[in-house]
């Protein structure tokens, strides 16, 4: 009888573990995760409401006429800039205090006054006309709120790649530095 107990609780058991285990294979196949409630898919339209900005100050309301594409694209913007102020954070408790070129000046002065100001006039612009005769309008006013933003991530990926080179270097020095004192 006993031996007859122990087989039913580790047939359980095995049922059990393996159909756990199937189950977690199951959702690894397609490519999602158990026990996430919340699953957000990268190609689906951005939300407003959820959309949160770690070093970017801007106004929601000055975003709602602006395209998905152009959402995605301050969201990389202000992930990048993000990144640029932790390397920034780093050098200050490093103690080192990097002089301000002027192309970094010029960005931050474009990232906290021109665009907000260019996203606001998009925004008036876009919400004043909004009869079809001034389609042509409207298709301008994109372009140029596309190629500023353009502007801005170009120049943020030139920043990043200098900052990135900057540290290779202190790097290469480094390891010069020690192999030279190897003996």
């Amino acid at each position: 009888m006993s031996i007859l107990i122990g087989i039913g609780i580790v047939t359980t058991v095995t049922t059990f573990y393996l159909g756990r285990k199937g189950w977690h294979a199951l959702h690894k196949a397609v490519g999602i995760t158990p026990g996430v409630l919340i699953y957000q898919d990268d190609h689906a339209p951005l939300s407003l409401v959820t959309l949160s900005w770690e070093q970017l100050n801007l106004n929601k309301k000055h975003l709602k006429s602006l395209s998905d594409q152009q959402l995605r694209q301050l969201k990389r913007i202000d992930n990048k800039v993000s990144s640029y102020q932790a390397y920034q954070a780093a050098l200050q408790a490093q103690h080192k205090t990097p002089a301000i070129t002027e192309a970094q000046f010029v960005l931050n002065k474009m990232l906290q006054t021109r665009l907000p100001e260019m996203l606001a006039t998009h925004y008036q612009f876009t919400n004043i006309n909004v009869t079809n005769e001034n389609s042509e309008k409207r298709l301008e006013a994109s372009e140029l709120l596309q190629s500023v933003l353009d502007n801005i991530e170009q120049r943020l990926d030139r920043l990043l790649a200098q900052m990135d080179e900057e540290q290779l270097k202190e790097l290469r020095v480094m390891k010069h530095y020690i192999n030279s004192h190897d003996s």
